[in-house]
């Protein structure tokens, strides 16, 4: 079962996001990954869709808002995507990505987008088979990043 995400499951979330980003190399810390969700959750800025098998929290994807003011648009980004290992090629990620799409569709979206790293083939074949393109690099616009 694919849901919407409320503060109702909070400590399921919090835990998968940590195994998420333990996965990302960085140090378990449930309490920093719980505040993090509760933030985004509380303050409306991101949509998280759970997976469920019976009553247990398997996975879940993270959208985030991407606006364009020259084109006046709101589309989405896919910013997380996390099955547990036990559960993984058992179609929750792709049922997690046609949640996050339909939702976007719903929303007015024009585009979801999303990155992955380049030596996560597994991510990348799901995301090729969802439909997604590989896309060129921006020949109109530079990436820029400072850091603070």
């Amino acid at each position: 079962m694919i849901c919407r995400a409320t503060l109702e499951q909070l400590d399921d979330l919090g835990t998968l996001f940590d195994a998420y980003r333990v996965f990302y190399k960085q140090e378990s810390d449930l309490i920093r990954s719980k505040a993090f969700i509760l933030d985004r959750l509380q303050n409306k800025e991101s949509i998280v869709f759970m997976a469920f098998e019976e009553d247990k929290a398997v996975g879940f994807t993270q959208l985030y808002p991407k606006y364009s003011s020259a084109r006046a648009v709101k589309n989405w980004i896919l910013n997380d995507l996390y099955v547990h290992p036990e559960y993984r090629k058992t179609g929750y990620g792709e049922q997690l990505i046609e949640a996050a799409m339909s939702f976007a569709k719903s929303e007015g979206a024009v585009f979801v987008q999303l990155e992955t790293q380049v030596d996560n083939s597994t991510a990348q074949s799901l995301y090729q088979k969802l439909g997604f393109q590989l896309q060129e690099p921006d020949t109109e616009f530079l990436l820029y990043k400072r850091l603070t």
